[in-house]
């Protein structure tokens, strides 16, 4: 009998060239989750961060307890944002590809995260986010000119050159900076979180990791002082199947569903269906109500998929079969919605070329309006003197003194 230990390395189940295989993905019916009150004890849902809590079925209908039953309208405005962020993402990958930005990230396949979380919260929550999250911004009020000045680092960037592409921030719309260095958003939410509860503010805080970034540090220490201390956060993991190259099994999703990583901890778990726009609004509803009531944090693992590659510096072609996301079972969130709103009678294939007319031409006009303020071929430019802005309350001497070199050097050429 051999007797040694062996050591497991995470595999995904297919490489460049193989037949996409999903099977390892534990999907649930729609409609089959239950829905429990807020108010309930962690011990007795924890069933929901096995299964998958879906509302539209494979025939784009609706179904179960976690149905929000939206009217006409709300589909509509779900879809309209799905359709502006992908449109938005598409024109910006172009525009890289022609030298004009230096980077982007395109959250293709995963736009009903940011929209449907975005209409389940309120104007005062603050959020943290992950670098696929524009279409929050975009709900929040961000301008899509805005969003394009930061990517060129122009005269209007909102960072002031010192951000790398796509790293956006809104004060007004209470999102908070996106940083590159993954995870640190969780440990800032909760204690923002902890913040609001010491107040007595009903506001709560949300943020966004993808699956990879559950394997660092600060992922787990958001977790233990979130639990600890019961704050008013939800957790949000995107579970979108690969880490740049990575896949989702290398960060432990072989062993349990991320939505399982509180329960030791006693936070719930619901582990949902990413790409069902009404089942992530209403998870994400029934998390914010269980934080405003006192009931403390909820992770959440929204189940979904990579459409593209991981950023305009990545070919997916070298690591994942190249027709995978179109095997992925989940499907892409726009186009169910748009058939579950063909099937209700309110929405039609014309009504939706003209919606994406309409948003082409917006997106058009933001790129028209950008450039004026500069690309990385044409100017005008952003002044180098202001990188000695904005870091320091009082402007220490040595920093004084370069400032004033820097001037006398441009005076003298």
């Amino acid at each position: 009998m051999n007797n040694k230990s062996r050591l497991h390395i995470p595999h995904p189940t297919a490489r460049p060239g193989e037949k996409p295989d999903f099977s390892y993905l534990d999907l649930s019916p729609a409609g089959h989750a239950d829905k429990p009150a807020v108010d309930v004890r962690t011990r007795d849902i924890e069933h929901l961060s096995r299964g998958l809590v879906r509302v539209l079925d494979d025939d784009h209908e609706a179904k179960g307890p976690w149905n929000p039953n939206f009217d006409a309208g709300q589909l509509q405005t779900g879809l309209r944002w799905m359709l502006l962020n992908r449109i938005f993402d598409e024109r910006m990958w172009k525009i890289q590809r022609q030298g004009r930005i230096s980077f982007y990230m395109q959250a293709t396949g995963e736009e009903a995260v940011s929209i449907a979380q975005g209409m389940a919260l309120r104007p005062g929550d603050m959020c943290f986010p992950s670098y696929r999250n524009q279409g929050l911004f975009m709900y929040r009020g961000v301008k899509l000119v805005d969003m394009m000045c930061q990517c060129l680092s122009n005269t209007r960037d909102m960072c002031q050159g010192r951000q790398l592409p796509i790293m956006y921030h809104s004060k007004s719309g209470n999102v908070f900076s996106i940083s590159g260095n993954l995870g640190t958003q969780y440990p800032h939410a909760v204690g923002w979180a902890m913040a609001a509860a010491i107040k007595g503010e009903d506001h709560i805080a949300v943020s966004w990791v993808g699956d990879g970034s559950t394997a660092e540090a600060d992922f787990h220490h958001a977790l233990t002082f979130a639990a600890v201390y019961q704050a008013p956060v939800i957790l949000n993991v995107v579970n979108n199947q690969w880490a740049i190259s990575t896949f989702q099994g290398t960060a432990g999703g072989e062993r349990r569903s991320f939505a399982a990583r509180g329960l030791g901890l006693g936070m719930p778990g619901i582990r949902v269906d990413g790409n069902d726009l009404l089942a992530v609004y209403d998870v994400t509803s029934w998390a914010a109500d269980r934080a405003r009531n006192g009931g403390g944090p909820t992770l959440i693992e929204l189940v979904t998929y990579r459409g593209g590659p991981h950023s305009t510096s990545d070919d997916p072609a070298k690591y994942r079969p190249k027709d995978e996301w179109a095997s992925f079972p989940l499907g892409d969130p726009i186009e169910r919605l748009k058939q579950h709103m063909i099937a209700l009678g309110n929405w039609s294939d014309a009504k939706h070329e003209g919606l994406i007319d309409e948003l082409e031409t917006q997106v058009t006009a933001a790129w028209k309006e950008a450039q004026q303020h500069g690309t990385m071929t044409e100017g005008p430019r952003l002044d180098p003197a202001t990188m000695f802005d904005d870091v320091y309350a009082d402007k220490p001497h040595n920093l004084e003194l370069q400032q004033r070199r820097m001037l006398e050097i441009e005076g003298g050429e």
